[in-house]
């Protein structure tokens, strides 16, 4: 684990009890001990669980734990503590899962997909997190890329009036921050589908099939990120599931109506793709056309002189114009005149 896994605050926007735990060492507060796994030191472990009860258990507190990637026994502790379905912490363990919203009893559970586009490579890194929501905790495992939360916490304690949300507030922050992460990987491709725009209708004859594939195919796991998420934030701004007031399901209208100007730019950038694949086609196909009635109309000329002179190489001995003097010219005359007239023809028509 690399990032925080748990900081507590209050609702009024005060902080409470925060603590760190990472993969090689461990902070409670300002101690820490160097070094160590987590299972190797359970008496801190102990008193990091103990730690975010008391943050949670607080008046009007709730607690943040957030893990990277944990394997199913690093996760049993925040599963017992905060009672969480199975059903859930088994999808939240082995990731893979398609954008939704569950709800177990009281807890939400909430999938989400994180994006960040490499533009050298234009390939899309798709990341993971899920995130169980109670009436005074936030639990998020995060899988993949996507970056850290910690500035998602610490724009959260600048909040207090955001605060006073609980847990959903917080809920709203980290889906704001991947929604709002959107935004770099829609500029990302539209700037290499327009580049590839151009390449399809330059006047050079490159033929960029792969690359129109391949970002089809990255646009295409885009979508599928995208797309499932937006029924599952309209349910938190409708407000059919627990914990979240009216006062934070205004937040969640607002990112919806974000995430719906992604996804319609998603769209368009799957259709223009599809249409810039089919142009290529019929570029090349036309192309193709080009060169096979060059080479149909070189073969109308060349066949001319070798016509005559597959006539003239017979060697009949009764074929007067051999014995003609002027036979020979007569003949060059007439094979170049002819030629000339094919030629101009089949320039004329765009032939050649």
């Amino acid at each position: 684990m690399e990032c925080p896994i748990a900081s507590g605050h209050r609702f009024d926007g005060t902080a409470g009890t925060r603590f760190f735990d990472r993969a090689s060492s461990l902070r409670i507060d300002d101690r820490r001990l160097c070094g160590l796994r987590a299972r190797a030191a359970p008496r801190w472990r102990r008193d990091a669980r103990g730690r975010a009860r008391e943050a949670a258990a607080a008046p009007e507190a709730f607690v943040w734990v957030g893990l990277v990637e944990p394997t199913i026994q690093e996760f049993d502790a925040v599963r017992r503590e905060f009672g969480l379905h199975e059903l859930a912490v088994e999808d939240a363990v082995k990731a893979h899962q398609r954008p939704k919203l569950e709800i177990y009893g009281d807890t939400l559970f909430l999938v989400l997909k994180t994006a960040c586009y490499r533009g050298p490579e234009e390939i899309v890194e798709i990341g993971e997190i899920m995130v169980f929501v109670g009436s005074d905790f936030l639990v998020s495992v995060r899988h993949g890329e996507g970056g850290g939360l910690g500035n998602v916490r610490e724009g959260l304690e600048g909040r207090p009036d955001l605060l006073r949300g609980g847990p959903a507030a917080a809920l709203h922050a980290l889906v704001d921050r991947v929604v709002d992460a959107y935004e770099p990987v829609i500029d990302g491709v539209r700037e290499d589908i327009e580049e590839v725009e151009t390449e399809v209708f330059s006047a050079e004859r490159t033929s960029p099939v792969e690359r129109i594939y391949k970002l089809r195919r990255e646009v295409l796991e885009f979508h599928r990120s995208t797309i499932p998420l937006r029924p599952a934030l309209e349910q938190l701004a409708a407000g059919e599931v627990p914990h979240v007031g009216e006062q934070t399901r205004a937040y969640f209208r607002d990112v919806v109506d974000h995430l719906a100007r992604v996804t319609e730019q998603v769209e368009g950038f799957r259709e223009l793709l599809a249409s810039i694949l089919q142009a290529n086609l019929t570029q090349v196909s036309v192309r193709q056309n080009e060169d096979m009635r060059r080479i149909s109309a070189w073969v109308a000329i060349i066949a001319v002189p070798t016509m005559i002179a597959g006539i003239y190489g017979m060697n009949f001995d009764h074929m007067p114009e051999l014995r003609w003097r002027l036979g020979y010219p007569l003949v060059l005359v007439v094979i170049a005149t002819i030629c000339s007239i094919l030629y101009l023809r089949f320039r004329r028509s765009g032939w050649l």
